[in-house]
């Protein structure tokens, strides 16, 4: 069953945001930010139905209210178009250093316009999607059209909006007067899905089609049919997130496109490691020219998880260098052995928790190791197979002075 958690962060102008976290039952196969729609909020039905939908295909979703809106700090008045998208790219920063940077952004209403304009600003957006995205931000002031000469004149006006009153500055119209929102999605290069009602009576479907031809390939249009602007039919919003997910798949970066390894120098007394350009700690490895490894990040720290970790690949080393000294050493013996398993784990402890450390301040690591040999052996045997186990040569290396020297190798 999908899980949701509460979330907050700082926002563009300093207010702490109040967000959401849409989790799925397994694995997350990538996160989605999502933006809502003009003074509305996270909770809206579209946010949380197409939130729902998304995590039943593994994709989790992170939607937050604005400044000044829901339940996020800050004075509504004192934001504008470039606060919203300053919001999002917050949120993304939040993503990358607690969860993983989103993968796709999906914006509503002037979400989507939001989406749009900060699509280049969050580097790791593979997928951008809009549902009845308006093609120019000025196109909200015709939620308050009888109130701009007023605004204009007297710097703010309070008006109605959805049945509730906001005040609404003139720095506001000015901010989405000086948008160039179509210029950006000319140069978006991330994949774009356009969703828009045909009968949309809040944003007309010429705007679908502006921000059509603006875009280059890869780029698709959804009609909505009978959809309404807010989506509240929850059939609609359900379809949304299906489509999502489906088209989403072909651009989000995974396991299955890390890169062939084929343009890594090969060398045969050694290890060259190199970036693939498919994540942002994703590297292909080279092993004396004849084997091909992977090394990543969890997606818990803004990797891809395509692949083990260093701190993976050392505890790979010292495992598997233990487990072969014991296979070694009780072959030669003779013994009975008829396999050995070795389980580590590796965490970062205070030094005055180490009784065996000789630092005394600050944090060391920690590795933990545990031995499981079967077969017909002795209890003598068991404990000099074990003990052999700590005459490995990495386990040498690693509790003897290592001398690393590293050079700039000019191309």
């Amino acid at each position: 069953m999908a899980r949701s958690e509460k979330v907050t962060f700082k926002g563009a102008l300093g207010d702490t945001l109040a967000a959401r976290l849409d989790l799925p039952q397994g694995e997350v196969k990538a996160y989605a930010l999502f933006a809502h729609c003009f003074t509305c909020g996270k909770d809206i039905f579209a946010a949380s139905r197409i939130a729902e939908g998304l995590t039943a295909h593994g994709i989790a979703v992170l939607r937050f209210d604005f400044t000044g809106l829901g339940a996020s700090e800050g004075d509504f008045a004192n934001t504008n178009f470039t606060s919203n998208v300053g919001d999002l790219v917050a949120a993304a920063d939040h993503m990358r250093t607690n969860l993983s940077a989103p993968k796709i952004l999906i914006g509503h209403s002037l979400g989507g316009a939001a989406v749009l304009a900060a699509a280049s600003k969050i580097d790791e957006v593979e997928a951008v999607c809009t549902i009845g995205a308006p093609a120019d931000p000025g196109h909200t002031a015709n939620n308050f059209a009888d109130d701009i000469k007023k605004i204009d004149a007297e710097g703010e006006a309070e008006v109605t909006l959805v049945g509730r009153p906001f005040r609404i500055k003139k720095q506001f119209l000015d901010d989405i007067r000086s948008q160039k929102l179509l210029a950006n999605v000319s140069n978006l290069r991330k994949a774009l899905l356009i969703f828009h009602s045909p009968i949309d009576q809040t944003v007309g479907i010429e705007n679908a089609q502006e921000i059509y031809l603006a875009a280059k390939h890869p780029k698709s249009f959804v009609s909505l049919d009978t959809a309404d602007h807010l989506l509240s039919k929850r059939a609609d919003a359900i379809y949304c997130a299906n489509v999502i997910a489906a088209w989403a798949e072909r651009y989000i970066t995974s396991g299955k496109d890390i890169g062939t390894g084929e343009d890594v120098p090969a060398i045969s007394d050694g290890v060259v490691v190199q970036e693939t350009g498919k994540g942002t700690f994703t590297n292909v490895v080279s092993v004396g020219g004849r084997h091909t490894l992977y090394g990543d990040e969890p997606m818990s720290v803004g990797g891809n998880d395509s692949g083990p970790s260093p701190y993976d690949y050392l505890l790979t080393a010292l495992g598997t260098c233990k487990s072969m000294t014991m296979r070694m050493y009780a072959d030669r013996k003779g013994w009975p052995l008829k396999q050995a398993r070795v389980t580590l784990r590796h965490k970062k402890i205070h030094a005055e928790d180490c009784v065996a450390c000789e630092t005394e301040k600050g944090m060391v690591d920690l590795i933990n190791i545990g031995i499981e040999l079967s077969g017909d052996l002795s209890d003598e045997q068991r404990q000099k197979i074990f003990e052999i186990a700590e005459r490995c040569p990495v386990h040498q290396t690693l509790t003897h002075e290592v001398s690393l020297q590293a050079e700039l190798i000019e191309k």
